[in-house]
């Protein structure tokens, strides 16, 4: 054979090899979800956040002329959640029909007293009304927004294959209860949004810290005899 003719044959046949082998590295099936090549175990659990409304209604009692402690202490109930989760205004809502209007007014004075000496400033308290064409006697309502942390949809390890081992990537599960267990211990479901604002730094304490630190002292506070994590003689 033809030296040349020889040689061409010989490259032909390299680029149909090396052509074949790009195709089965583009086109070969795989195991892998396109989604496990973008984030992480725990991207792929997020933690959802909703948002719903707080209620609390306090009956109008048609012979009396002032709240009861029991309503008196179900506002202040009220008023802590609204204090410690609560977001947007406290809405607090006179009924417009009423069998004693007067305790109904009476109550909205109470509802905002007794926020005010829980920590709300009175700019927080948003006023409002309702049961304008009501044909019964309506409550006082109150109400605020609230945020709660939805956990991912974790499936059972019984729906999954653990055998089956053709890619070496994690299973779809992996993260899933790690998203589960911190959406069960987050304290204000808002935070995952951003909308909580910083605290000022204590410039003071850094300082101390600081010098400390330069002086090559311990930073960590001291601690007294009672305040000790050694484990008492008495269980020797």
């Amino acid at each position: 054979m033809n030296p040349k003719l020889k040689t061409a044959n010989m490259l032909l046949a390299a680029g149909l090899c090396l052509a074949g082998l790009a195709a089965c590295s583009s086109h070969a099936p795989t195991a892998v979800p396109s989604s496990y090549l973008q984030g992480t175990a725990l991207d792929r659990n997020a933690i959802g956040v909703s948002k719903r409304t707080e209620f609390l209604e306090i009956k109008i009692d048609p012979m009396s002329s002032e709240l009861t402690q029991k309503d008196k202490a179900r506002i202040e109930d009220f008023v802590r959640t609204y204090r410690t989760n609560g977001h947007g205004p406290l809405i607090v809502s006179l009924p417009e029909t009423s069998d004693n209007s007067q305790l109904a007014v009476e109550a909205i004075v109470t509802a905002r007293e007794i926020a005010w000496q829980n920590g709300v400033e009175y700019e927080e308290i948003a006023g409002s009304s309702h049961g304008a064409n009501s044909d019964a006697s309506e409550p006082m309502i109150m109400a605020f927004q609230v945020y709660d942390a939805i956990k991912p949809d974790c499936k059972s390890m019984a729906e999954y294959d653990v055998a089956d081992i053709r890619s070496n990537n994690e299973m779809p599960s992996l993260g899933c209860s790690i998203r589960t267990n911190q959406a069960a211990m987050i304290a204000d479901a808002a935070d995952l949004l951003g909308q909580r604002e910083l605290d000022q730094g204590d410039g003071g304490r850094r300082k101390v810290i600081l010098e400390k630190f330069r002086q090559g002292e311990s930073t960590a506070s001291a601690r007294t005899a009672a305040e000790s994590g050694a484990i008492s003689s008495a269980v020797n």
